[in-house]
């Protein structure tokens, strides 16, 4: 089982950019894909990006490519979403996830263990 904490969400102005950090407990961490979700009010969880379990590989969604770079560190347990560019419909409650898998998936449903979110929101 492995636990994530998120962090680095907060209020930034539309161009900015902010960089979040998700923390895994374990010694386990690079077995698990992981990836970033984000919930907006009113709307389900979207998928936003994943990483391979090497960080060889990544995945974005067509709203954040090009914008947002995700990467991952083995060594300190902990996978990282630069986001730059910053638009006011990047607001949203952002968690990552952690997949028992060697497969990348842009689902949530095959998720197995998600972090508690950290809110992200971008002013006009």
């Amino acid at each position: 089982q492995v636990q994530l904490v998120e962090s680095g969400g907060g209020l930034v102005q539309a161009g900015g950019s902010l960089r979040l950090s998700c923390a895994a407990s374990g010694r386990t961490f690079s077995t698990y894909v992981m990836g970033w979700f984000r919930q907006a009010p009113g709307k389900e969880r979207e998928f936003v990006a994943a990483i391979s379990r090497s960080g060889g590989s990544t995945y974005y969604a067509v709203l954040v490519k090009g914008r947002f770079t995700i990467s991952r560190d083995n060594a300190k347990n902990t996978v990282y979403l630069q986001m730059n560019s910053l638009k006011p419909e990047d607001t949203a409650v952002y968690y990552c996830a952690a997949r028992s898998s060697n497969v990348v998936v842009t689902t949530t449903g095959q998720y197995d263990y998600w972090g508690q979110g950290t809110q992200v929101t971008v002013s006009s």
